[in-house]
This record gives structure tokens, C-alpha cells and sequence, in this order.
């Protein structure tokens, strides 16, 4: 078909093409290894000259056409599947950034992004500046060194909801001859197509909307094929020889995919961080239906938020897509279809009513996820943030009395009577 694919039917079709007589659902290719007929085409694929499977750590059919998919929704060249979001995290950084680079990244991301960056990273010698998502041009820039590899932001952080101006954010990358990262898990690309705004790379934990059942975790890594690599001397690990691959350089040999080539050729290769083929399966399955889910997710989480607006009960309510919102213009702009399922608020009281409210709760679970079909409640500050300082949590926009939400695909007047019923306790 020559006509370009509406998203419903790229999230159903794109990836995998089967042909007369193949199986019309994406099959499991559960295997490590791949035969070859002679020494001379295994050394091909070991050298990059010819393409082809011989070990799964490095590609796999079934993991394959499923990044293929999200690389079609998100617009992009090329995709690797990573063995959760984390290391989608680690990879789309430690692809350009090595031992005495920099890096600016935005301060509200998730928390487990922050310590990866501020702690493990900082470990391997790659320092990071973090920068209030809500910067001027002027505060950007200053933010910027000599050494800086990328710059790293969340078009929707988690937890703080922060809608970010990834047009913004972009100018200011390329200006200083970086890529601008961004993970877009909590739009997903049916929101949010972070490409469109300038963006270069686009990662997701796939575990969240994408999944949307809390069967797999997963991350995947998506290249744009934008930026221009060979316009500075910034990237030799993209545009000198590869001595590990017989002196191969990657722009040379992949133009456009050069970036996803080396993520899956080199640190897959060296690190190995995969998903195994029946996760990638399960996952092909929630992207099947992520139009429909994340449209639901949306319009009960709008209702969800009015209803908590109005609450005698609530201190305030964070919600991108109600009108008067430090965010509802820019969501406007990059998020028109919605934002998400999530929504972040305080209840009265502080700690203690925060704690009392998630632990009063009956149809929604108290879980360290979002993004799952069923309702979850998660206190950020005494969980997936608490190794962080009370400075860090301000920087990351995590107030104390934060309480996130995640919306599910339940009957929304039945989520609400559980939240009545929780804070009338």
C-alpha cells in the first residue's frame, strides 16, 4: 500500500507483513541461535556486511516487528527493544555520552531516571546538569558546556505532570549541535509525536500504555533519523571507525539509522539488555489496542479531575487537560488528543490524609505502576522518590502531599464512588 497508514491501523498492521501462508498473528521466534549453511555468511553478519539473525541477544524476528511497529507510530527509522525503561534510560544516553561528557537533563523525571543520571551515571564519569523543564532560552543555555553530549527531558513527567515545550528544549539542542532525548511514555505516540516538535530520539517504558496490562516490563529506543551526526566532531563513537566491527562507521555504512545501528550492534552486543521474544509478543498485543485504551484512559481521567476539583477535601489537583492549568495551553499545543490517565493531587492534611486516603481505597490498588487497565494510587515521596533529598523532591516537582493516580479502564462512576468513599475516611 502506497497511501500512509492511519495510527489505528499501524498499531494493528505495521511491523509484520505476513505472506501467503504464514501465521497472521506475529509469531514467537523463542529461539537463541539461527542456522546458517556456511562459516562465510555467519562472518557477513559479524562484520555488518549482510543482514540477518544469528543470536538473539543482538536481533530477534518476533522483538524486531514489534520496534518496527513503534518505530512507525512514533515516525521514526528504526527502534531496538530494551529489557525495561530504565535501560532505554541508560542506552539512549551511553550511545553518544562516554567517560568525561555531559549531559543536561530536565529535572522532573521520574525518580528512578534522576538517580540513574545524578548517581550510576555520575559513577561512570558522565556528569549531568539538571535544569527546571520550565526554563527560559536564557537559563537553557547556560546550562550548556563544551563536553555536553544530549539533552534529556520527559514530555510529561512522572509524577509532576509537567507539560514540557519540546519545541523550546529542541532549539536550544541543536543550537549547541547536541540531540534532544525524550521520553514520551506517559502520551504514548497516540498524544504526543515528539518528532513533529523537533525531537531526535524518542524512548518509552513500554511497561506502561503501551503494555497496559502489567504483564512485561520493557523500554524501546526510537530513532528519528534527523539529526546530523557528521556536523560536528561531538560523535567519533558514530563517525570514526568501530574497531570492535573491523573500523566501521556507523554514518557512513547506515546514514540515516547510524544511532539505533550502533545501540543494537554495539551496546546490545556488549551489554545485553533484551526483552525476551514472548514479552515483545505480549507487548505487540497492548499496542494493538493502545488507540482505544489510552482514549478511554484519557476521558475517564478528565472526568476524575473534575470531580477532584470540586472536593471540599482536595488541597489542588494537577491535571494537564482541565482548563486553567499551568499547562493547559502547552497541552494544547503538543498533546491535543489528551494527555494521559494520570493525574497527580493533594489531599487536606498532608501526609498523614494522603497515607489514610491510598490506604482507604478498595477498588484501586496501591501499586508502583501507572499506565495499567486497572486503577492504581502511588505516593510518590514515601516510595518510588523516597531516596531522594526534600531539596531533590522540590526540584522534581514531588511535593510531600503528592498522591499520583492512574486512571484505568474501569466504569468511571465506579472509580469515582471509591474515591468518595476513601475520602469521606
Amino acid at each position: 500500500m502506497n497511501k500512509e497508514l492511519g495510527f489505528e491501523t499501524k498499531c494493528l498492521h505495521a511491523g509484520y507483513e505476513p505472506k501467503n501462508g504464514e501465521p497472521r498473528v506475529l509469531p514467537i521466534v523463542q529461539s537463541t541461535t539461527f542456522k546458517y549453511e556456511s562459516s562465510e555468511a555467519m562472518g557477513q553478519l559479524f562484520d555488518l556486511e549482510a543482514s540477518g539473525y544469528f543470536y538473539t541477544r543482538l536481533q530477534n524476528p518476533t522483538n524486531d516487528a514489534v520496534a518496527a511497529k513503534i518505530a512507525a507510530l512514533e515516525g521514526g527509522v528504526g527502534a531496538v527493544l530494551t529489557s525495561s525503561g530504565q535501560a532505554a534510560s541508560f542506552f539512549s544516553v551511553f550511545n553518544i555520552a562516554s567517560a568525561g561528557d555531559h549531559v543536561v537533563a530536565s529535572a522532573a523525571i521520574y525518580g528512578g531516571t534522576f538517580n540513574l543520571f545524578s548517581v550510576t551515571m555520575k559513577k561512570l564519569g558522565i556528569d549531568f546538569t539538571f535544569v527546571s523543564p520550565d526554563s527560559t532560552e536564557e537559563e537553557l543555555n547556560a546550562a550548556f558546556k563544551e563536553n555536553t553530549k544530549a539533552v534529556f527531558a520527559e514530555s510529561l513527567s512522572n509524577p509532576s505532570l509537567t507539560v514540557l515545550d519540546i519545541e523550546l528544549f529542541a532549539k536550544v539542542a541543536h543550537a549547541h549541535g547536541v540531540p534532544l532525548i525524550i521520553d514520551n511514555t506517559f502520551p504514548t505516540p497516540v498524544n504526543c509525536r515528539p518528532f513533529e516538535f523537533g525531537a531526535d530520539i524518542v524512548i518509552h517504558s513500554t511497561t506502561k500504555y503501551m503494555d497496559g496490562h502489567a504483564t512485561s516490563v520493557g523500554g524501546v529506543i526510537v530513532d528519528s533519523g534527523n539529526f546530523d551526526w557528521n556536523a560536528s566532531d561531538k560523535f567519533p563513537g558514530l563517525t570514526t571507525p568501530d574497531d570492535s566491527y573491523h573500523g566501521v562507521v556507523y554514518t557512513e555504512r547506515f546514514g540515516k539509522a547510524a544511532y539505533i545501528t550502533k545501540a543494537v550492534t554495539q551496546l546490545m552486543r556488549d551489554l545485553g539488555s533484551i526483552p525476551s521474544p514472548h514479552n515483545a509478543f505480549l507487548l505487540n498485543l497492548g499496542l494493538e489496542t493502545l488507540f482505544l485504551r489510552v482514549e478511554r484512559h484519557c476521558e475517564n481521567a478528565m472526568k476524575v479531575a473534575q470531580y477532584l476539583q470540586n472536593h471540599e477535601k482536595v488541597a489542588w489537583v494537577n491535571y494537564p487537560g482541565l482548563p486553567g492549568n499551568k499547562y493547559y495551553e502547552r497541552a494544547q499545543k503538543y498533546m491535543q488528543g489528551g494527555t494521559s490517565g494520570v493525574i497527580s493531587f493533594g489531599i487536606k492534611g498532608g501526609r498523614d490524609a494522603a497515607t489514610k486516603f491510598q490506604d482507604s481505597l478498595r477498588l484501586a490498588t496501591i501499586a508502583t505502576h501507572v499506565a495499567d487497565c486497572r486503577t492504581c494510587v502511588l505516593y510518590p515521596a514515601g516510595t518510588t522518590h523516597r531516596q531522594l533529598t526534600p531539596e531533590q523532591l522540590i526540584e522534581c516537582g514531588v511535593p510531600d502531599d503528592l498522591l499520583r493516580l492512574s486512571v484505568g479502564l474501569e466504569n468511571v462512576n465506579d472509580i469515582i464512588a471509591d474515591i468518595e468513599q476513601a475520602l469521606a475516611k
